[in-house]
């Protein structure tokens, strides 16, 4: 006899544990499935533990710097196996979390493999695909999150390529890596590997690391990391990897021709596609399109009746905190409640490499591609008294602004724990606040969220920090 629920999610990542227990907060009667591990690939294998292992790679970078702060450290080096543990174990605390949060809400844990039999039906597969209980309910949630995304000519097979899962919990350091996709992961662990010692080569398609970031931010990282000793390949492509003894050989085609970079192995970080196979969407009338659910993105409902979609399912951008507030709004809809609507174009986006990225908006190019009339203000973390204090005097904040309205179009940062100051910019776009509330609203000093205010006092020509000269108005 089948079980019956208000609402039954199917995964339980950032949106689909945020989804259970909103929905259990409002009423509901609900159930959540997963396969694997509660919390999803971001709190396991994904977000979470990278940071863990970022932070490590941040302290090897300090101690390494020591004596630039006046401390004598005479002998350290990295533990890469205790980096690993370490991470291993801050991921398992954030899953015991959702564990407790589970049972704290009284919402039921159904483990196994989702897979609907019709719109109202769900069976409960075990690893072998075999139906172990099915589940009937109003509401059916998906959000089964994404998975590494492979080249056509490059099968990732856990030993001489790579994914981001293996990355983060190899057994043994490499000593040479070979990284492909110059994206928020790859330069994420381009950092952390380069730090500890092992020699990395990264290779990005586009001109520029970081592509979908403002020019600027992509080339100032380009010129850290080569400081930094990572071998930077741009415009070229890895065209196929061969085992090679104990290692393997990457063969890059480049602008001028063709290289062939040896490695231990090869990590390909290009992107994510969602888990959107395998799970009945089919037989339940859920449409799907280039390789996404199809939703309605006001109300996350699918062409099928009763089912909804949320993340990294229904496509870009796959982000753990955009996934979160659509489970939020897609509950609060059931509940017959008058959620304030995601506004998509005020999503921020961070990357924890060091430096780190942060941006929201439109970019100055994307900018000036829709016709706007730009403002651009920015100012350098050189300028900063906090910065210099700190010793992370690198990067900046670039800041763009519509002339005619002055509407804050976008907000680009690279450089120390910027992830930690954009917030600033997205609650001020959402407000729809204009430059001068920024630049008179008080920022404390010394700070490096004064980088903010001085690059919009330096977009309206008011800067008084870099010697520029005033804007004729």
């Amino acid at each position: 006899m089948a079980k019956e629920f208000d609402v039954c999610v199917i995964g339980s990542g950032p949106g689909g544990y945020v989804a259970a227990i909103r929905a259990s907060q409002l009423g509901f009667k609900t159930a959540i499935v997963e396969k694997r591990f509660l919390g999803g690939v971001c709190l396991n294998i994904g977000c979470i533990p990278t940071k863990a292992l970022l932070r490590s790679a941040e302290v090897i970078e300090t101690v390494s710097h020591a004596s630039d702060y006046g401390v004598d450290v005479k002998e350290f080096s990295p533990n890469f196996e205790g980096m690993i543990k370490r991470s291993r174990g801050v991921a398992d605390k954030m899953s015991k979390g959702v564990q407790f949060l589970m049972k704290a809400n009284k919402i039921e844990v159904l483990n196994g493999t989702g897979v609907f039999k019709s719109n109202k039906e769900l069976a409960i597969q075990d690893e072998k695909g075999k139906e172990q209980e099915t589940v009937k309910a109003k509401h059916f949630i998906v959000a089964t999150g994404a998975r590494p995304r492979q080249l056509p000519n490059l099968e990732i097979d856990g030993e001489m390529i790579i994914d981001s899962e293996k990355a983060m919990q190899l057994d043994k350091q490499p000593k040479k890596m070979v990284i492909i996709g110059a994206g928020a992961i790859g330069v994420e662990f381009a950092y952390f590997y380069n730090s500890i010692g092992t020699e990395v080569t990264l290779v990005e398609l586009q001109k520029t690391l970081v592509p979908v970031e403002d020019k600027d931010v992509g080339k100032e990282l380009g010129k850290i990391y080569k400081k930094k000793g990572i071998n930077i390949f741009t415009e070229s492509s890895v065209e196929k990897v061969e085992k090679k003894g104990k290692g393997v050989k990457a063969t890059i085609k480049t602008k001028k021709g063709t290289e062939e970079v040896e490695a231990d192995v090869v990590l390909s970080a290009v992107g994510v596609t969602g888990n959107i196979e395998d799970i009945g969407l089919e037989k339940a009338g859920v449409k799907t399109e280039k390789g996404a659910i199809k939703v309605d993105m006001s109300t996350y409902k699918t062409d099928a009746d009763g089912i909804y979609a949320i993340g990294d399912v229904i496509g870009a951008p796959w982000l753990a905190h955009k996934a979160s507030h659509e489970a939020t709004v897609c509950v609060e809809q059931l509940a017959g409640e008058n959620p304030h609507p995601i506004n998509y174009n005020n999503i921020p986006g961070c990357t924890y490499c060091e430096p780190q990225i942060a941006s929201v908006g439109m970019t100055e190019e994307q900018a000036k591609e829709e016709g706007y009339d730009v403002m651009v203000g920015k100012f350098p973390f050189s300028a900063s008294g906090k910065a210099s204090g700190l010793g992370h005097e690198e990067g900046f904040v670039k800041v763009v602004f519509d002339s005619k309205y002055g509407e804050w179009l976008g907000c680009h940062m690279i450089g120390s724990h910027v992830t930690e100051l954009i917030a600033e910019a997205v609650v001020a776009r959402d407000l729809e606040t204009t430059g001068h509330e920024i630049i008179s609203a008080v920022h404390p000093h010394p700070t490096m969220s004064e980088a903010v205010m001085e690059a919009v006092a330096e977009a309206y020509g008011e800067g008084v920090h870099l010697g520029s000269k005033p804007k004729k108005k």
